[in-house]
């Protein structure tokens, strides 16, 4: 079926009064991408995300060992040292806060991945690109990023473009693992520059994904509307993500790249625009069920801050495209 053209719209103003009514870490975020507020003030709401409302709260959680939820990464568990910093980067913790840099000395002193992984420390990874794109991010926002860790992702890259954790034997790339290590790559350049390697690595990765239309099975045209590893449904948008690939992430991980205009993404881009309700919220489609430390959104169904958010940046960042 066709995709049906949506107008953009501009938020409206109760919409951007619900997400400032909310916590630091989302505040900042609107502050910057939404009502465009002086750097200085962006910023001093930002610093609050370290000793103030969720972040805070995350950070009080970490243990002697340096880890949070019991390990570096904890089967069917939100709560691992992995998931919570993750967390702590979409947050926008600020790496260079007394608060931040505590935290992830004691994560790169102690933490490491287990006898089964050779006692890899915890920011050079262990083996699954799922897992060491995500390591990879954080370890590269809050300056630990490994070359030795990225050098791994590089040799993994698959003849179509993208990665995937059953790589051997498969040789088929996956939505999931492409845009964790998508993200990981990304990152790194940012801290680090981008040397022609990795960017050229990362460019091939995110064509994967444009030649897909970001949802679309390349060989038939055919929407993947089941994802077969999870049996999660791609159009239904989550927060936060985990490691399950969804149309809006995909599409952020192309804001934040600086994709340039795309026809490819149209029908994308309807979708998102699609889902907005009445007023002017998104909803949390499909949270993932497993431990957490604490919620910070209601139940599956209801308005969504985050969604919300990220959607209307996903739609201004496309329409000022042209």
């Amino acid at each position: 079926m066709a995709s049906v053209k949506r107008e953009i719209t501009k938020p409206k103003k109760a919409v951007v009064r619900w997400l400032l009514e909310s916590d630091p870490s989302i505040r900042w975020q609107v502050m910057r991408a939404l009502t465009r507020e002086p750097e200085e003030v962006v910023a001093a709401e930002r610093s609050r995300v370290a000793f103030e409302g969720w972040g805070a709260r995350l950070l009080s959680l970490q243990e002697p060992d340096g880890n949070w939820g019991g390990g570096p990464w904890v089967f069917q568990s939100w709560a691992s040292t992995m998931e919570t910093l993750m967390l702590l980067r979409e947050l926008g913790l600020d790496p260079a806060s007394p608060q931040a840099r505590k935290a992830i000395d004691l994560v790169r002193d102690k933490s490491d991945w287990g006898p089964y992984h050779g006692h890899s420390p915890f920011f050079e990874g262990e083996v699954e690109p799922c897992i060491n794109g995500r390591v990879l991010a954080c370890g590269a926002y809050f300056g630990e990023a490994s070359d030795r860790l990225v050098d791994r992702l590089l040799s993994e890259q698959l003849q179509d473009g993208g990665w995937n954790c059953e790589a051997p034997p498969s040789k088929r790339s996956s939505f999931n693992s492409t845009i964790c290590v998508l993200e990981g790559l990304l990152e790194y350049e940012k801290a680090k520059g981008a040397t022609s390697a990795v960017k050229d690595a990362r460019l091939r990765g995110q064509e994967y994904l444009l030649e897909r239309k970001l949802f679309r099975s390349l060989s038939t045209g055919k929407v993947i509307d089941r994802d077969r590893k999870s049996d999660r449904d791609w159009r239904e948008f989550s927060f936060p993500t985990r490691w399950h690939y969804d149309v809006l992430w995909g599409l952020d991980y192309l804001r934040k790249a600086g994709a340039g205009p795309d026809e490819r993404l149209a029908e994308a881009i309807d979708l998102v625009a699609g889902k907005q309700h009445q007023d002017g919220r998104w909803p949390l489609d499909n949270p993932h069920a497993g431990k957490v430390h604490f919620d910070m959104e209601g139940g599956r169904g209801t308005s969504s801050r985050w969604n919300t958010l990220r959607a209307l940046r996903v739609l201004d960042w496309y329409s000022a495209q042209g």
